[in-house]
Formats: structure tokens, C-alpha cells, sequence
């Protein structure tokens, strides 16, 4: 603290914040001048009062006058369950300054799935993904941050900001590298909720050493505070009480000074002792008494500001509390003198806010219980009656007493459709359940259940599992809601691990249809979660049941595509004869392409249904296909803004798809973008281990053995893998990783689990499940004779599958395990066999095998174009060597 104090300009907020101003304008400085090579984030926390409104207001007013465009936010405590209501009030200045057309330019393909978060647009369908949501309001402010730059964006009060806010606002402070912008967040440290709290954690993690804790004020800075408010007469004694009463609180010192010079009371020692008794009509139950000695009518009009929370407008207060606008304009001057609301801020829209969020907190926690929910609930009818929607609306339905009221459930209902239509789960989910508690008609129970649990599905397995058991125990769900209602069950089933129960559950329900498309849908889905989970082991006789019902199915509708594909990708996993199993999905098709109702953003089916299919034709051969697909589900949930589990699956299995062709470097490209996206859903799902099995496999076909190890430590690619199936086989690789690196024992050890998991599964297949050709290879030494009865084995079972690929794969390893002649033979088989398939990085390695073994530099050298082609750099290397040495 200077002796002089702070300029005149500065507010008294800011005695002894002289580190943080300099931080601040530093900052703003490095920004206007382009010195920072990167954007920045700077975090003030501190407990209610110490200031961080008032360093906030600082930035702005040094911004500005730098020539900075600056948006600003404030959350407040009554709005935490309204989705994206910080987020929007910080855009509104750039938003409301663009036409619709210019807005949709900005936005680009970002428009439809952002925007109605934003307000900008209507939903439509497809149903909207919460992460898509979040990644193009982040390109959204990434753009208008070019537009706008320099740009500063200030949120105050962060503590109290709704979730969808801080989740927004986490991702956009990790991508500030290149933007010219300064984010600057103020809050009270333990006020956050449960489940917004980790975002604004790291929101502090990220701002690193940039986070300012604030103080409380010394007792020196109180005495200069208290003589520049009531003169040099201040003596130390009266100083020294002032600071012991606030606990140099800085906004409670400036209110108690304020109260001390309207009483006129003397800055003396002998009055010191009044200042207690002044402080404490300030706070708790004085307070109280301060704002009912205003007036019933200043009371009630105080009573619907602190309701409505923000926003607030005389008209609208004046309406809740019953008076006239005239009365409403007296009783707003009476609580602007009183220091309890005064005009609104930049960040601020209405007439009037609160002077300090403490005063709006005494205000609301002291309304009669009773009186609260009664004014929530006009204050919905207020906000509906304005035009501002149902999901505005609906944070004032939350607070309303629960009394069976029919109407206000069907509202609840409405805004939880509203909240996830632009991506809003969590609000839907706290709609929901507050209609419950009303609680609902016995008819609607059943259906505010259902809908629940379709809320919760993608954030919470265990809670949708519960509610819809309890939907379907309950009247009121019939026909096609049950039907969806069981799929959704057993589909959280799976996921919250409960496997068993989710074949038993739709098996069940099965049962009590007559035959008809509702069972087939339901028997459909019976045999995908035996395909994709429990296996033959745990479902014995399942695939000769659906084979036998696949063969009744011509393709007619969606229940018998649905049977159709999962007969061609259990045919696929046991290795039977290709030309059947492309035949198969074949009839699936309609018009070549998926049918309407089993798309990629169909919710009915899911993903796994169209992935079945694509991973089909993939290892049997049919590129074509599988790459129009892989491609398609890319394109699907890029233009939905599915930028969630759904975009990872779909970039891993695109990987995979390039991996079969050879396309190698693309291959890896996607599946790093793959890895980055299943990393933000969470590790050890299975979307999670597709990506990194794809990704050790690439890594490993490019030769990459010192890449693929590392990236297999850091992102736990270790036993146990998941129970449903992941393609490739995660034991195959692992096998093949540890042989690489020279583990050879861990590697065979890997090999033989996942030689038994296989046979566990009935999974045949040599190129789906390719543990026996690197098992042989490895064994070839030591074991040689169990070495060629595996290669003998693999070979049988490809020309079972009968692709060219399998049968090249196979000959190419009982090469490696022969010499002489016969071993050339063989080498040379593989290559006709390989240079009809369409996988490139197998016929590549293919003709090196045989240049070397027959010491043909042509063949060599056409091995090594393919290589180079694929990206194979380990082929390279190994066939640049073999060509040095026959040259």
C-alpha cells in the first residue's frame, strides 16, 4: 500500500490491490500490443467483498481505453439452473451487432448445432449432442475473437455460473494458445456446486500462477480508507474498530463508513463502540429489520427483484409485488437510497440490480418459505408473459412448492424437451425430477420416468437403469414407448456393466409379444448385445438361433435389416465363408446405403448396428463398402455436431478402415483425433479402446515399435480390456507389442489369452482375431512343431473365409516358418494371393518377403514403392536393407 492511496479514479475496492491492478494492466498492455505470444487467462478468487468486482471493473475501464473490445458476464445465485445463461449474456454485444446471415457466415456448419443454445435458431433434429454444443461455442468465440481482437472477456461472480457455462468456459481456456484475448475470471473459492465445481477447477488449473488469491485489507489500509471517507479526524482507536468490526472486509468497511457519515457520528475513539451495533443492522437479522423498516411495499417490491435475480425490470418486480408502476418508482428510489439496488452495470440487463450479490442473498434466503415458492411461481407466468420461452421460465417452476399440480408438471416436461434440445441434459434432468416431486398424475408417472431416464442415458448408466425399471413396473407406457422404453434399459444395462441383465431384460419382454415387428425389434436387439458382449460362451446356441432366424428375413423393414446384419457380423467374427456374409449385409442395404430409422443419428437403434455392418464388409474384403460408410458416419456426426463418443468411434473405425486399405499416415491421423475425443468422454470405455488398440496397430504396421509403446503406456493400453468387442483384438496387439519390444514371453503369454478368449467367443476369423500368425511366428524357435500346427490351422480357417487377404496373410506366415525352396514357393503364393486384396500394406510387405527370399531386386523394388506408398517406414528400412545387400 502507498502512502498517498489510490488515484482518484481508482475505487476504494482497490486499496492494497496494487499486485493485481499491475497484473491486470500488464496484461491488457501485452494484448492491444500483440507483446504475448499467446492468450491469457487470469483468475481473481477470494471471498464475498474483497474486491473482485471492482478489479474486474478496473480491467474494463483500462481495456477500453486501450481501444479493447470488451464483453462481460455475472452469474448469479438464482440462476444456476439456467443453461447457458452466462455464456449468453457474454456474447450478447457481438451477437445482437450481426444480422441472421451474418451470424450463420460466423458460425459456418457450427450454426445449426450452437446456435440454439445461443438463442439464435430453433432446434431441429437430429437430437443435439451436449459436446457439440460446447465445441462450436467455442469456434464460435474463437471466430468472433478474430473479428473482435483485441478482445477481453470478463466473468464475474464464476462460482454461481450455470454448468453448461463453466463446461464451455474450461474448454475455451485450454484453447487460447493462438487468440488474441484475455479471459478474465473472478469467484469465491467452495461456492460452486457438485457438479460444476471440476470445471471451474480447471479454469484455476489452467490459469496456473495467474490465479490471485485476494485478502482481506491491513489494518493500515482501513485507517487510510476511513479518514479518506470521513476526514483526518479519524482517530487510531475509531480506525482500529472499524477494521476489527469488518474483518477488513473491503465492501463492508465502505458500508459501514457509509452508515457512519449519514448518522453523522463522530470518528472518535468514544463513539468506536457504536460501530458494532451499526454493523450488526447490517448483516443477519438487522438487516432484516433495515429493509422491513423501508416499508411492506419497499419490502415486497425487494422481495420479486431478489426472485427474479437479474434481468430485473421495474414493471415486472412491480407486477409480482402488486403495485402500480407509480408505487414501483417510489419504492425503487427509497431502496436506491437505502443501498440495496441501483442501476445496472455493462454486464447487467433491466432497470435495476442488486449493489452488492451479498444484499441480493440477505434479500432472497429472507423471504418466507412459504411466500418464495408462491413468487417463483408468478414469476414463471412473468417471464412466460414476456415471450422469453419455457426454458427461461423454468428455473422459477424448479423453486415452486410441490402440490400435485398437473399443469406444472406438463410445463416441467416441456422445459426439460427444451434444455435438451439445444443440449442441455443436466437442466432436462433437474426438470424432470422436480416434476416428480410434484408429484405426477398416476397415468404420467410412468411417462416422467421415461423421460428421465432418456435424459440421463449418456450421463448417468446407473440413474437411467433405475428410473426406466420403475417407468416399465408403472401404468402409462404402452406400445412404442415401452418397446423404446426396454431398448433404452437394456442399453444402460450394458453400459453400467450389468451385461446379463440386459439380454435378460429385452428377452423377457420379448416373450410377451405375439410375432410381429415389435419382437423382431426386440429379438434384434437381444442378439446385439450377445454379439457385441457375452459371446458364445455366455449365450450358447445363439448364433445357430440367429442364423436360422436370418434366413426367414428378406430385408422388408428395419427389424429384419437389423437381423440381417448382426447375422453377417457374427458370420464375419467366425470366420465363415465371405461371399455369404457380403450377401447377407447386402440385403440390409436399401438403395446401396444405410435404410432411414438405422442412419448414424438414429437414436431408436444406435451405433452399433450401422458399425457392425461397416466392420463386415471390412474384414471380408469389401473396402469399397466399408470406407462409404466409415465415411459416412464421419460426415453424420460432423454436420450433427456429435463431437462426442460418437465422432471418436467414428474416427477410429474410419482408422480402421484406412489401416485395412494400407493408407497408413491417414489411418493415423484419425485415430489420434480418435484418441483426443474419447479421451474428454473418459478412459476404459470401449469407444476409448478402439481408439488406442487402432491406434498401437497403425503405429506398429508403420514401423513406429518406440512410438507405439510409448503411446501405449500413457494411455493404458493394459489388461483388462472391456468385455464387449473391440476391433482389432486388443490381446492380438498387445501380443504383438510385447514381441515387438522384445517382451517375447509377456508377448507369447498375451497371444495364448487371446487365443483363448477366441475360442471362448467362437471367434475364427484369422484377420479379425490375428493372434495365431504372430503366435506362430514367435514360437517358430522354440516351439517349432506347434508353429506349424498353428500356421496349418490359420490357413484352414482363411480358406474357410476365403478372402484373399486371409489366404495371403496365411501363406505369407508358413513362409516365414519353411526354407529353401518351399519357403519361396510359399512367399510367391502369398503374393498372387495378396496383389488381388485390397489391404496394400500386406501385399507390400508380401513382395519384400519374396524379393528377399528369392533375391529379386524387381520384386524388391516393388515391395518398397508399395511400402513408401502406405507409409510403412519399418518395410522401408527393411527393404531398403535386403536390396543393399544383393546389390
Amino acid at each position: 500500500m502507498t502512502e498517498a492511496g489510490p488515484q482518484p479514479a481508482t475505487s476504494a475496492a482497490l486499496w492494497e490491490r496494487d499486485a493485481e491492478v499491475v497484473t491486470l494492466t500488464r496484461a491488457v498492455t501485452e494484448l492491444r500490443h500483440g507483446t504475448a505470444s499467446t492468450g491469457r487467462l487470469l483468475v481473481f478468487r477470494g471471498e464475498a467483498g474483497l474486491g473482485k468486482t471492482a478489479l474486474l471493473a478496473e480491467t474494463r475501464r483500462r481495456a477500453e481505453a486501450a481501444g479493447c473490445t470488451v464483453w462481460s458476464a455475472r452469474a448469479g445465485e438464482t440462476l444456476r439452473s439456467v443453461p447457458f445463461h452466462v455464456v449468453r449474456q457474454l456474447l450478447q454485444p457481438a451477437l445482437l451487432s450481426l444480422l441472421p446471415e451474418e451470424a450463420r457466415d460466423y458460425l459456418g456448419d457450427w450454426y445449426d448445432i450452437a446456435g440454439p443454445a445461443l438463442g439464435l435458431t430453433q432446434p431441429g433434429p437430429p437430437p443435439t449432442d451436449p459436446q457439440g454444443v460446447y465445441d462450436g461455442l467455442v469456434e464460435l468465440v474463437r471466430r468472433l475473437a478474430a473479428r473482435d481482437h483485441p478482445l477481453v472477456l470478463l466473468v464475474d461472480d464464476a462460482h454461481w455460473a450455470d454448468q453448461e457455462t463453466l463446461r464451455w468456459l474450461a474448454a475455451f481456456a485450454e484453447r487460447l494458445a493462438d487468440l488474441s484475448v484475455l479471459v478474465v475470471v473472478a469467484h469465491r473459492p467452495g461456492e460452486a456446486d457438485e457438479a460444476s465445481a471440476p470445471y471451474l477447477t480447471a479454469v484455476d488449473d489452467l490459469a496456473g500462477d495467474a490465479v490471485r488469491g485476494l485478502t482481506a485489507l491491513s489494518p493500515a489500509a482501513v485507517a487510510e480508507l476511513t479518514r479518506a471517507t470521513l476526514g483526518e479526524r479519524a482517530d487510531d482507536p475509531f480506525c482500529r474498530e472499524v477494521w476489527a468490526v469488518t474483518g477488513g472486509n473491503p465492501y463492508y468497511t465502505v458500508e459501514l463508513l457509509a452508515k457512519v457519515h449519514d448518522r453523522a457520528l463522530e470518528p472518535t475513539e468514544s463513539a468506536a463502540e457504536e460501530l458494532r451495533t451499526i454493523n450488526k443492522a447490517a448483516h443477519d437479522g438487522g438487516f432484516v429489520a433495515h429493509l422491513e423498516g423501508l416499508g411492506i411495499e419497499a419490502t415486497r417490491f425487494a422481495w420479486a427483484a431478489a426472485i427474479l435475480g437479474t434481468d430485473i425490470f421495474v414493471d415486472h418486480a412491480a407486477g409480482m409485488a402488486g403495485l402500480g408502476r407509480a408505487k414501483a418508482e417510489q419504492c425503487v428510489e427509497v431502496l436506491r437510497t437505502a443501498r440495496i439496488l441501483t442501476a445496472p452495470g455493462p454486464a447487467d440487463d433491466g432497470d435495476l440490480v442488486f449493489v452488492h450479490p451479498l444484499i441480493a442473498t440477505a434479500v432472497y434466503s429472507n423471504i418466507p418459505e412459504f411466500l418464495r415458492g408462491a413468487m417463483h411461481g408468478v414469476a414463471a407466468k412473468v417471464v412466460l408473459d414476456a415471450g422469453r420461452g419455457i426454458a427461461a421460465a423454468s428455473r422459477h417452476l424448479l423453486e415452486v412448492h410441490p402440490e400435485g399440480d398437473a399443469d406444472l408438471v406438463e410445463q416441467l416436461r416441456e422445459a426439460a424437451r427444451a434444455h435438451l434440445a439445444v443440449g442441455a441434459p443436466d437442466a432436462a434432468r433437474r426438470c424432470l425430477e422436480r416434476a416428480l416431486a410434484e408429484p405426477p398424475a398416476a397415468g404420467v408417472h410412468a411417462q416422467v420416468l421415461y423421460e428421465l431416464g432418456c435424459a440421463t442415458l449418456l450421463t448417468s448408466p446407473s440413474q437411467t437403469v433405475a428410473h426406466l425399471r420403475r417407468a416399465l413396473q408403472l401404468p402409462g407406457l404402452e406400445g412404442d414407448v415401452r418397446l423404446d422404453a426396454v431398448c433404452r434399459l437394456s442399453q444402460a444395462q450394458m453400459h453400467n456393466n450389468e451385461l446379463d441383465e440386459a439380454v435378460r431384460t429385452v428377452r423377457t419382454e420379448a416373450a410377451r409379444h405375439e410375432p410381429g415387428p415389435a419382437r423382431m425389434r426386440l429379438t434384434a436387439v437381444q442378439f446385439m448385445w450377445e454379439r457385441l458382449v457375452l459371446g458364445e460362451a455366455s449365450a450358447p446356441g445363439s448364433s445357430e438361433r440367429l442364423a436360422e432366424l436370418a434366413a426367414t428375413c428378406t430385408g422388408r423393414d428395419n427389424g429384419e435389416r437389423a437381423l440381417l446384419i448382426l447375422r453377417g457380423f457374427d458370420a464375419t467374427c467366425r470366420g465363415e465363408n465371405a461371399e455369404e456374409i457380403a450377401e447377407l449385409c447386402d440385403r440390409a442395404l436399401v438403395n446401396g446405403g444405410l435404410a432411414p430409422g438405422l442412419d448414424w443419428t438414429d437414436t431408436a437403434w444406435g451405433i452399433e448396428l450401422p458399425m457392425m455392418l461397416a466392420s463386415a464388409y471390412a474384414y471380408t474384403d469389401r473396402l469399397d463398402r466399408a470406407d462409404s460408410l466409415f465415411n459416412g458416419a464421419l460426415r453424420a456426426y460432423t454436420s450433427a455436431g456429435w463431437s462426442g463418443g460418437h465422432l471418436s468411434l467414428a474416427h477410429a473405425y474410419l482408422g480402421l478402415g484406412l489401416r485395412r486399405r494400407g493408407r497408413l499416415r491417414e489411418a493415423e491421423t484419425s485415430l489420434r483425433e480418435a484418441l483426443r475425443l474419447a479421451e474428454r468422454v473418459g478412459r476404459g470405455l470401449p469407444l476409448y479402446w478402439s481408439a488406442i488398440c487402432n491406434l498401437v496397430d497403425v503405429l506398429l504396421a508403420r514401423g513406429h515399435v518406440d512410438e507405439a509403446w510409448r503411446t501405449a503406456t500413457q494411455y493404458d493400453f493394459v489388461a483388462p480390456s472391456p468385455s464387449t468387442i473391440v476391433l482389432p483384438d486388443p490381446r492380438s496387439v498387445r501380443g504383438r507389442l510385447l514381441l515387438a519390444v522384445g517382451r517375447t514371453t509377456e508377448g507369447i503369454n498375451e497371444l495364448e489369452e487371446a487365443e483363448k478368449a477366441a475360442a471362448a467367443r467362437g471367434h475364427l476369423n484369422p484377420v479379425m482375431v490375428p493372434w495365431a500368425l504372430d503366435l506362430a511366428r514367435a514360437l517358430a524357435v522354440e516351439d517349432p512343431t506347434r508353429a506349424a500346427r498353428l500356421a496349418a490351422d490359420t490357413r484352414t480357417r482363411a480358406e474357410r473365409l476365403g478372402t484373399d487377404t486371409a489366404i495371403g496373410e496365411a501363406l505369407r506366415c508358413a513362409a516365414t516358418l519353411e526354407t529353401g525352396q518351399r519357403a519361396v514357393r510359399l512367399a510367391a503364393q502369398a503374393v498372387t494371393y495378396l496383389e488381388s486384396s485390397p489391404c496394400q500394406y500386406e501385399h507390400a510387405a508380401a513382395r519384400i518377403e519374396y524379393g528377399t527370399l528369392s533375391r529379386s531386386t524387381s520384386e524388391l523394388r516393388r515391395g518398397l514403392d508399395l511400402a513408401r506408398a502406405c507409409g510403412a517406414d519399418g518395410l522401408v528400412r527393411e527393404g531398403e536393407g535386403a536390396l543393399r545387400a544383393l546389390e
